[in-house]
C-alpha cells in the first residue's frame, strides 16, 4: 500500500530515531555478523518499552494546580496592581494558590528597528516583569508572612519583546530540577525576534513541563504566516538537559532518547506542554469589521467562536496539532484604546476586528493528566491595547516509588530471559523488492515492508550501511523505523521506506549523475542478512532543470527521456532550433497576463498549495492550463525560476564595488552584456513582464523594490553577503524603473 501523506510531525516515536553505534560491527568466525552495542542498545529500549507499558504499576500520581497567564503590554509598564490578573484564581482567601505559576509577555520593548536587531532593553524590561510578578505573589497580605504561602523564582527566557518567567510554591522547590531555556526568532528575514518564541522546561517531581511564550505573524489574512511561525518555533525548540537527566527519564520508562543517545529533547519529548502568548489569530474576514465590533461589544460569541482562525486551522491540521484549548467564553481581548475598556474606534486610528490573539492551549502524553479549572481574561491592568487572559488548571504528576519500579523491572527481565538463552533467531520479510512506479516532483511515496520473528528466540533487526558506506541509503529516500526487536508470536513490525523528490534530487536526476535504484540491507542481529531491492522511475519535471536544456525542446519535458541514449534517439538538440525561452515560463507568464496583472496582492499572497501541484503538472505534460487562481499561477512562476538548476543570474555578475547613482547605469549595461544567451533573453522577458505588471501597481499593490527584491530571491544565488546582494538589487530597481532595457 502506498502513500504520499507526510507524517503527524506532533510526536516523535523512538523508533523513527536513527540507531547510533560507537563501535564498528563484527564478523564472527562462522561468518555472522553482528554488534554487541547495537544489539544491547535495541534490547533495553525494548525493555524500557514494557516499563513504561506499566508505569501506572510504580508511580504514584498527585494532582497539582498550574496558573498560565499571558499579556501582550504595547511596550508599556506601569507601576499599576497585577492582583486581578494574576491571584483571582487565588480564592477569596487565598485558599487555592497554585503550585506553578507560568507567565509570558509580548511587547516588553517597541519592535522597532534597533530593539529587534540589537539588545538595548529586552534585559532591563523583563527584569522589571519578574519583579513585578514576584512581588504581587509574595506579598504578605496574601501569604501573611507564611514562607510556606510564598513562591520562589525558577527560572526566565526573553527575546526582544518576549518573556516566559516561572515561579514554583515554597514546599515544591526542592523538586524542581532540570531547568532549561530556549529561544526562537521567526521575524524578520526568518530569524530575527521581533517574532518567535521563547521556552522553558523543567521536572516536577518526575513529570517533565514544558512552557512556550510565542509572539506569531500578525494580520488578519495572514493565516498562513502564523501556521508556519507556529512550526518553526515547534520544530526549532530543543533543550540539551544533560546525561543525567536523560537516564533518570528512561529508567522511569520514557524512551525517546535511549536510542541515540542524544542529550537534547524538544518540545513533544515532555509530559506535559504549555504554549500561551499572543498567537495573533483573528476572526475570519469573511465577517466584516463592523460586525465583529458589534458582536463583541454586546458579548454575543457564539458566531465569533464559529468563524475564529485558529481553532479552524487546528480542525484542519494546519497547526497546534495534538494541542487542546478551552472554550472561549470571554470578549475578544484585542484591540482596546489604551487605558480604557473601549474597543479601539477612534477616527484618527484604523479600524481593526477584535479577536482573540491571546491564548493559552496545551498538549498532554496523557490527556485525560489535564483539567481545565478557568480560562478567562483580566480586566485590570489595561493600559495596553490587549487585555491579559489566564487559565488555571489542574494537571496529573508523576511521583515515582523507587522500590516498585524495580520489581517490575526484575518481571520484565524475568519474561525475556526465557527467551533470550535457546536457538537463533529468524525473521520473515513479507517482500525483499520494493517498485514505487511513476514519483513527481516533491512528491514523497512510501510502501511497506512486514518483519515476522518465524523463530523460537528473540528478533532483534536493524539496517546497516553497505560496506564503505556511511550511511543506510540515498539521500532521496528514509526509513523508519531502522531498528526493532520481536518476541516470539509478537505482532509483525512494520517498516516503512519513503522516497522524496527533492529539488536537489531533480537535479541529480536531470543530469544522470542518480538514479532510483538502490539496495538495502537489513541485518539479524546473530543472524542473516536481508537485501531489500528499491526502484522507482521519475515522472520529470520543468522544474529542477536549467533553461538551457529547457529550450531545447518543443515537446512537454514530461516526454523527453532521462537516458541521454534514448533522448538522441528521440529528439535533434539542434541549437540552431533553439526556443527563445522555456515554454513552461511563457505558458505561465501568458496565463497570468490573461488572467489578471491587477489582481490585489500579486506574488505577495501565496497561492494554494493543491493548485501549485497542478499547474506544475500541467506545465510538464503540456495539459491546458485550468480555471487557477492567479496568485498560484504566480507562485508557481516564481517557484519555477528559483529551483532552476542554475540560476539565471551567474554569482560572477555581482556587483564588486558599491553602487551609488553615479555608476548603476554602467552597472546594469555591463551586467546585461555579460548575461549568458539564454539567461539574457529569460532576464529580459522576466523583467519586462514585471515592468508591465507595475502599470497595475494601483490594483495589485506591488512597488518596484519589492519586485526588485523577488527578483534577487528568484533569479540570483550564490553569495549572501549583504552589500553585494543589496547592490544587485539596486540593478534590479534600477532596470524595472528605467527603460535601460
Amino acid at each position: 500500500m502506498s502513500s504520499s501523506a507526510p507524517p503527524n510531525p506532533a510526536r516523535t516515536s523512538l523508533e523513527d530515531k536513527i540507531l547510533t553505534t560507537r563501535t564498528p560491527d563484527e564478523e564472527t568466525e562462522d561468518g555472522r555478523i553482528r554488534n554487541r552495542e547495537a544489539a544491547t542498545k535495541i534490547r533495553d529500549a525494548w525493555i524500557y518499552k514494557q516499563i513504561r507499558a506499566r508505569q501506572d504499576e510504580f508511580t504514584q500520581y498527585r494532582t497539582a494546580r498550574i496558573f498560565v497567564g499571558s499579556w501582550n503590554v504595547n511596550a508599556k509598564g506601569k507601576e499599576e496592581s497585577l492582583d486581578e490578573f494574576l491571584l483571582k484564581d487565588f480564592g477569596p482567601n487565598q485558599e487555592t494558590p497554585p503550585d506553578i505559576v507560568a507567565v509570558g509577555f509580548q511587547e516588553m520593548v517597541d519592535l522597532n528597528a534597533v530593539n529587534v536587531t540589537v539588545e538595548t532593553k529586552s534585559q532591563q524590561r523583563s527584569q522589571f516583569w519578574v519583579e513585578r510578578i514576584k512581588t504581587t505573589l509574595n506579598n504578605p497580605k496574601y501569604t501573611h508572612s507564611d514562607p510556606s504561602r510564598g513562591y520562589t523564582f525558577v527560572t526566565q527566557r526573553y527575546l526582544v519583546g518576549l518573556l516566559v518567567c516561572v515561579f514554583v510554591r515554597n514546599p515544591h522547590k526542592s523538586r524542581i530540577k532540570y531547568v532549561h531555556s530556549d529561544s526562537v526568532g521567526v521575524g524578520v528575514m526568518g530569524m530575527l525576534g521581533n517574532k518567535g518564541g521563547v521556552s522553558l522546561r523543567l521536572q516536577f517531581y518526575d513529570s517533565t513541563i514544558c512552557i512556550i511564550c510565542a509572539h506569531l505573524a500578525a494580520h488578519r489574512e495572514n493565516v498562513a504566516g502564523r501556521n508556519a511561525d507556529f512550526w518553526n518555533v515547534y520544530q526549532k525548540t530543543s533543550f540539551d538537559i544533560g546525561e543525567e537527566a536523560i537516564r533518570e527519564v528512561i529508567r522511569s520508562g520514557s524512551l525517546s532518547q535511549w536510542a541515540t543517545g542524544s542529550s537534547s529533547v524538544g518540545i513533544p519529548d515532555h509530559d506535559l506542554v504549555f504554549w500561551l502568548g499572543d498567537l495573533n489569530y483573528r476572526v475570519d474576514e469573511s465577517m466584516p469589521t463592523e460586525r465583529v465590533l458589534e458582536l463583541s461589544e454586546k458579548g454575543d460569541l457564539d458566531e465569533l467562536r464559529s468563524l475564529d482562525q485558529l481553532n479552524n486551522e487546528r480542525a484542519k491540521g494546519t497547526c497546534f496539532v495534538g494541542f487542546s484549548e478551552g472554550v472561549i467564553n470571554f470578549r475578544p481581548t484585542y484591540k482596546y484604546q489604551p487605558g480604557t475598556d473601549v474597543y479601539e474606534q477612534r477616527p484618527d486610528k484604523k479600524l481593526r476586528a477584535p479577536a482573540w490573539c491571546d491564548r493559552v492551549l496545551w498538549m498532554a502524553q496523557e490527556q485525560k493528566h489535564v483539567q481545565q479549572l478557568t480560562y478567562a481574561r483580566s480586566e485590570s491592568p489595561n493600559f495596553s491595547d490587549h487585555k491579559p487572559i489566564y487559565s488555571t488548571l489542574n494537571i496529573t504528576i508523576k511521583d515515582i516509588v523507587p522500590s516498585k519500579r524495580e520489581k517490575v523491572y526484575d518481571q520484565v527481565m524475568n519474561l525475556l530471559d526465557k527467551f533470550e538463552n535457546q536457538t537463533l533467531p529468524m525473521v520473515g520479510l513479507d517482500r525483499i523488492s520494493l517498485d514505487f512506479g511513476l514519483i513527481r516532483y516533491e512528491e514523497t511515496v512510501t510502501l511497506p515492508i512486514q518483519v515476522t520473528n518465524t523463530g523460537k528466540v528473540v528478533a532483534q533487526f536493524r539496517l546497516v550501511p553497505k560496506l564503505d558506506e556511511n550511511t543506510l541509503c540515498k539521500p532521496w529516500m528514509t526509513v523508519s523505523p531502522t531498528y526493532g526487536m520481536l518476541i516470539p508470536g509478537e505482532q509483525p513490525a512494520t517498516i516503512n521506506f519513503s522516497i522524496t523528490i527533492d529539488n536537489n534530487t531533480a537535479n541529480l536526476l536531470n543530469s544522470g549523475r542518480e538514479v532510483l535504484d538502490d539496495i538495502l540491507i537489513l541485518r539479524l542481529e546473530n543472524g542473516r542478512d536481508y537485501y531489500i531491492t528499491i526502484k522507482a522511475r521519475y515522472a520529470r519535471s520543468c522544474f529542477g532543470m536549467s533553461v538551457d536544456e529547457l529550450v531545447l525542446y518543443s515537446d512537454p519535458i514530461r516526454n523527453v527521456p532521462l537516458d541521454p541514449i534514448k533522448r538522441a534517439e528521440k529528439f535533434d538538440p539542434n541549437p540552431t532550433s533553439a526556443l527563445c525561452v522555456p515554454k513552461e515560463l511563457w505558458r505561465i507568464v501568458d496565463a497570468i497576463y490573461e488572467r489578471g496583472l491587477q489582481e490585489k496582492d500579486l506574488f505577495l499572497m501565496p497561492g494554494l498549495p493543491n493548485e501549485v501541484k497542478h499547474i506544475r503538472e500541467c506545465l510538464d505534460t503540456g495539459a491546458a492550463l485550468g480555471k487557477y487562481r492567479t496568485h498560484s499561477l504566480a507562485q508557481a512562476m516564481l517557484s519555477f525560476l528559483s529551483n532552476l538548476s542554475t540560476p539565471i543570474v551567474p554569482p560572477t555578475l555581482f556587483p564588486t564595488l558599491e553602487i551609488d547613482s553615479q555608476n548603476i547605469q554602467s552597472f546594469a549595461r555591463k551586467f546585461l552584456e555579460e548575461l549568458p544567451p539564454i539567461h539574457y533573453n529569460v532576464f529580459v522577458y522576466v523583467m519586462s513582464f514585471f515592468r508591465e505588471a507595475l502599470l497595475y501597481k494601483e490594483q495589485n499593490k506591488l512597488v518596484a523594490t519589492r519586485l526588485a527584491r523577488i527578483c534577487v530571491d528568484t533569479m540570483v544565488r550564490g553569495d549572501d553577503q549583504v552589500q553585494r546582494r543589496t547592490g544587485m538589487q539596486l540593478i534590479m530597481l534600477h532596470l524595472l524603473e528605467t527603460n535601460t532595457i
